[in-house]
């Protein structure tokens, strides 16, 4: 038999030891795999119509064959990313230069005003956190829609005649926006992709 004062003795000792296991417990950091768990990333890729029929003599042209050859290289670039969301400007070669993505993605392209590119940008920053999609705009909405989403521009403007351009905008929690931009499609133009590695604006690549 124990005698009281070494069993007393012994139980103070399990319980020092159990409130110390229990204390060490409270103090160990989360698994590692939770301190792993990354942001979820916005993407939006922007371009210009493709190339317009400028033979038409219209307010508001279709495209011409090579803007619809553009067009096609458009939807085989981005299906691939599986965008949830279409954008277009409500003109014949803005929708023309969606359609192809569009048919592919079994989505129906929306419609925004170009002049409101603050409230697309809310709408996209609110509504398809960690998702992709794609907005179709002109030569003069485009740099202003890229500043709206919060990146900086990296080209200072879209010549008349430069298509291919392709920007690509990805928006992560608790940091920066970051700006990408490539050439896409036939003829691209090699002056562009020259013309915006040129620039002191850092820009990020895209694959």
């Amino acid at each position: 038999m124990i005698p009281q004062p070494t069993f007393r003795r012994l139980l103070l000792a399990v319980l020092i030891l159990l409130l110390g296991s229990a204390a060490a417990q409270a103090q160990t950091p989360a698994p590692a795999r939770a301190a792993k768990v990354k942001a979820s990333v916005t993407t939006i890729y922007l371009v210009r119509n493709a190339e317009k029929d400028s033979a038409a003599n219209s307010a508001d042209p279709a495209l011409s064959a090579v803007g619809q050859v553009r067009a096609q290289a458009l939807r085989q670039l981005l299906a691939r990313h599986y965008p949830v969301a279409l954008f277009t400007i409500d003109t014949k070669r803005t929708r023309a230069t969606l359609a192809p993505l569009a048919e592919a993605l079994k989505l129906e392209p929306q419609v925004y005003d170009p002049k409101e590119t603050t409230a697309l940008a809310v709408r996209i920053r609110k509504e398809y956190v960690g998702k992709a999609v794609v907005v179709v705009g002109h030569s003069n909405t485009l740099l202003p829609l890229i500043e709206s989403l919060g990146g900086t521009p990296p080209v200072e403007e879209i010549g008349e005649n430069e298509y291919d351009y392709l920007f690509t905008v990805r928006i992560a929690e608790g940091a920066l926006p970051t700006v990408g931009v490539r050439g896409y499609g036939p003829e691209r133009k090699l002056a562009s992709a020259a013309k915006a590695q040129n620039k002191a604006v850092p820009v990020t690549p895209t694959k």
